[in-house]
């Protein structure tokens, strides 16, 4: 094989290489899980932190208020007086 051949070849290797490790990175996003079910108990004393984020709803995601717990996301039911006494005291998050 001579020189030249390999070069290009090498040289369009690269740039395949480049080019599908970029297009990964345009792909789709990840959307976080969505919550498809609420709690009205009390859960209070559970949540973590000082922030909450609003979920819309968008079958099959249901309208919700989530929190952060020490064990991962909290589901709410945003007219549960319990999560509108919680959420006036802490700080909205997209």
């Amino acid at each position: 094989m001579s020189v030249k051949i390999l070069s290009v070849t090498l040289l369009l290797l690269s740039l395949c290489v480049c080019f599908s490790s970029s297009a990964g990175m345009r792909g789709p996003t990840r959307k976080r899980p969505c919550c498809v079910d609420v709690t009205n108990l009390d859960m209070s004393p559970e949540v973590v932190g000082e922030t909450y984020r609003e979920q819309a709803s968008s079958h099959p995601c249901v309208k919700a208020i989530i929190f952060n717990t020490e064990y991962g996301q909290l589901c709410s039911d945003p007219k549960a007086q319990w999560v509108q006494d919680l959420t006036a005291k802490m700080k909205k998050v997209q």
